[in-house]
């Protein structure tokens, strides 16, 4: 099964906080918003954190520890056969395998797990999203994108 991901994170290297896969089928979505301090910086504050909850009802989760929502999606992708992320930012990719390592040597269980990078000239995200700079809707603007220019 083919996901495309989208992540949110405070700046530049900064913590991960906000994530979201949308499956190429248009199956169940997954949308998590991580605990994170406060203050986040300024851009992020002012164009991100009031987008955090711009999801359907039944995605809207309390944020919850990077290790609870680790554990939640090695639940949510259970018995699938084999995954592949796509992503349109490399740094989603390395958040998104950051996120699965829950300490010193703990890791939360997956299927067989692909990565694609795809690079996307002339397309962005946020110009196409119905809700600029918000995970879930970032990442359903990046699968339209690939289904419909791409594949």
């Amino acid at each position: 099964m083919r996901y495309f991901l989208d992540c949110e994170y405070d700046g530049f290297g900064g913590p991960l906080l906000t994530l979201a896969l949308v499956p190429e089928d248009g199956s169940e979505e997954y949308y998590a918003v991580l605990d994170h301090a406060r203050p986040l910086t300024d851009w992020v504050e002012r164009h991100v954190a009031p987008y955090f909850d711009h999801v359907p009802a039944m995605l809207r989760r309390e944020p919850q520890p990077a290790a609870d929502v680790a554990r939640d999606l090695s639940a949510w992708l259970a018995g699938l056969s084999e995954v592949e992320i796509v992503a349109d930012w490399p740094e989603d990719l390395a958040l998104f395998c950051r996120l699965l390592v829950t300490g010193n040597g703990e890791v939360v269980d997956m299927p067989p797990l692909s990565l694609r990078w795809l690079r996307t000239p002339g397309f962005s995200t946020a110009r196409n999203s119905a809700v600029p700079h918000n995970a879930l809707h970032d990442a359903r603007a990046l699968r339209d994108h690939v289904v419909s220019h791409l594949d």
